[in-house]
């Protein structure tokens, strides 16, 4: 009290720091520190806590100037700062979105917020400053910074262990399933290794009883008709010398046929056969490719090829061959005598679209489902020779040459099969 009752004594004709005066008890007691500066920035009055704030004795900061409270590498600035608020004096905050701090008398500095206001009187201009001291807030927030980052540290310790477990586990699945041999192989891998070992164990089993069946025939036909040929060659009986010759020609061609298929089936299965696209006369290669069918069509049986226009195409000759030579034996053996089978040709967006027609005993809905399967034969084909694989190889064939099939069939009433291909 013995300040305010001094600053009375000076100022006892200014009524304003008489009404200042008044609250004497809220500025002795605040425990915030409250100080009053002049025009020129000189300390004029300050509470014991500001005092003891900032480690000075009684009345020894009175006349000072507030820079002696603001560490030296900022003082140098304040001053600007302190004249910048004179020009426009208003209440408000100090040091809005940066840290303030203040020096004490033995040089320590120490974080404050500061907030300021001004009033003026008779005997000039003067600044009030309310000052607290956050050290302690200042502590709580940098250890909860501390501990906001240890634990995003943490969290990106756990992450990265996350990552690195998935990776390891990942390796090993990767492990798992190169190494079938492996006890470790997950339940999807081993579920998957256990059906194609039983789908390949029903491949075996097909295998064997469709060629065992389909050797048999022609096996037995060649040597029933080589017992029947010593005896006609004996009796000169050429007629039927060559007859039976014939059926040993047939017979041979059907198991050289079923061994081309076994064959071209494992070359595919191994990647052995790759397209090679070349440019060719399509025309010419299909006027061609007719005429050698032809050759083996049933009595009475007539192949119509339609392929107005179409002359350069690059494609893979070799493989649009073979699957035209099933297609068209098998609309040949599907068919019977004395009917026509239709092949027709077509490019438009730069895919060539070939359809073999024919008028046979047609594909119920039930069997286009697995038509394409290995060793698959249409329940109205099973008295029909053939080992089930021609039209698993062509669709082979077609996914190496980037193109696709479709089969448009009604029991007793044919087929069209249709083949399209990208071509440049």
């Amino acid at each position: 009290m013995k300040n305010l009752t001094k600053l009375v004594s000076l100022h006892a004709n200014n009524p304003d720091l008489n009404t200042i005066i008044g609250l004497g008890a809220l500025f002795e007691f605040a425990t915030e520190g409250i100080l009053v500066t002049d025009a020129a920035g000189s300390i004029v009055m300050l509470n014991p806590s500001a005092e003891r704030m900032f480690g000075y004795e009684k009345g020894e900061l009175i006349g000072r100037k507030i820079e002696v409270l603001i560490p030296s590498r900022f003082s140098a600035n304040h001053e600007k700062y302190r004249h910048g608020f004179d020009e426009n004096p208003r209440p408000r905050s100090m040091g809005t979105g940066r840290d303030l701090f203040a020096s004490k008398k033995d040089g320590g500095e120490f974080p404050v917020e500061i907030s300021l206001s001004p009033f003026e009187s008779v005997n000039g201009k003067f600044v009030i400053a309310f000052i607290i001291d956050i050290t302690i807030r200042k502590h709580h927030e940098e250890n909860l910074r501390l501990k906001t980052a240890e634990l995003e540290k943490v969290s990106r310790q756990v992450k990265q262990m996350n990552a690195d477990l998935e990776d390891k586990i990942e390796n090993r699945t990767i492990m798992l399933r190169e190494t079938l041999a492996q006890l470790e192989k997950s339940k999807n891998e081993l579920a998957e290794s256990l059906q194609k070992e039983k789908d390949l164990g029903d491949l075996k089993t097909r295998f064997v009883s469709t060629v065992s069946h389909e050797f048999r025939t022609p096996l037995g036909a060649i040597l029933s008709s080589s017992y029947l040929l010593n005896q006609y060659i004996e009796r000169r009986d050429f007629e039927k010398c060559a007859r039976h010759i014939g059926k040993i020609t047939e017979s041979v061609k059907h198991m050289s046929s079923m061994l081309e298929d076994l064959l071209s089936l494992g070359k595919l299965e191994e990647g052995l056969i790759q397209a090679k696209p070349d440019e060719f006369d399509f025309e010419k290669f299909m006027v061609e490719l007719a005429a050698e069918m032809q050759e083996l069509a049933k009595p009475g049986q007539k192949l119509i090829l339609e392929a107005p226009g179409i002359k350069l195409v690059n494609s893979d000759k070799r493989l649009i061959k073979n699957v035209l030579l099933n297609l068209i034996g098998n609309a040949i053996k599907f068919s019977e005598e004395n009917t026509n089978i239709y092949i027709s040709c077509s490019i438009d967006s730069g895919l060539l679209s070939i359809a073999v027609k024919d008028s046979g005993i047609g594909i119920s809905e039930e069997d286009k489902e697995h038509l394409f399967e290995r060793f698959f034969r249409a329940h109205n084909a099973a008295n029909i020779q053939g080992t089930g694989l021609g039209l698993h190889i062509i669709s082979k064939y077609l996914e190496l040459l980037g193109g696709r099939i479709s089969i448009e069939s009604e029991l007793d009433k044919g087929s069209v099969f249709t083949i399209t291909i990208p071509i440049k």
